[in-house]
C-alpha cells in the first residue's frame, strides 16, 4: 500500500480487525457500526478490499470454521497492518487539524476574513 492513499473501506476494515480476527460478515457489521452506518460494504467490495490488504501484507487469514454448514474464513491484522493504520490515523488527524484551523480563522469576506 506504500505510496497509495488508503481508501475509506480499507481504513475501516483494518480498524475492524484491531481487537480480534473476524470473518467477512463480522467485518461488514463492525464497519457499519464504526462508521455509524455510513460505510456499508457489499460482499464483492469487502473481498476485493481484503484481497488487496492480504496482497499488501496488512491482513492475513487467521483460520477457517464451519458454521451452519458454511465455511467462514477469519482474517486478522498483521503488524504491518497495525503500522499502516496508525500512519493513516496520523495523516487524517493532521488533515483535520489543518481544516479546523482554517475554519476557525475564516470570517466572511465583508468582515475582513479569508477570501
Amino acid at each position: 500500500m506504500a505510496g497509495r492513499t488508503m481508501t475509506e473501506q480499507a481504513f475501516f476494515v483494518l480498524t475492524a480487525l484491531v481487537d480480534t480476527p473476524r470473518h467477512g460478515y463480522g467485518i461488514v457489521g463492525e464497519v457499519s457500526g464504526l462508521s455509524d452506518g455510513r460505510v456499508k460494504l457489499k460482499v464483492g467490495t469487502l473481498y476485493g478490499v481484503l484481497d488487496r490488504l492480504v496482497a499488501d501484507g496488512l491482513v492475513e487469514p487467521d483460520r477457517e470454521e464451519v458454521a451452519n454448514g458454511r465455511l467462514r474464513r477469519y482474517y486478522r491484522l498483521t503488524e504491518d497492518g497495525r503500522t499502516a493504520l496508525a500512519a493513516e490515523v496520523q495523516r487524517q488527524a493532521s488533515n483535520a487539524r489543518a481544516a479546523s484551523e482554517r475554519l476557525r480563522a475564516w470570517r466572511p469576506a465583508d468582515t475582513g476574513g479569508l477570501a
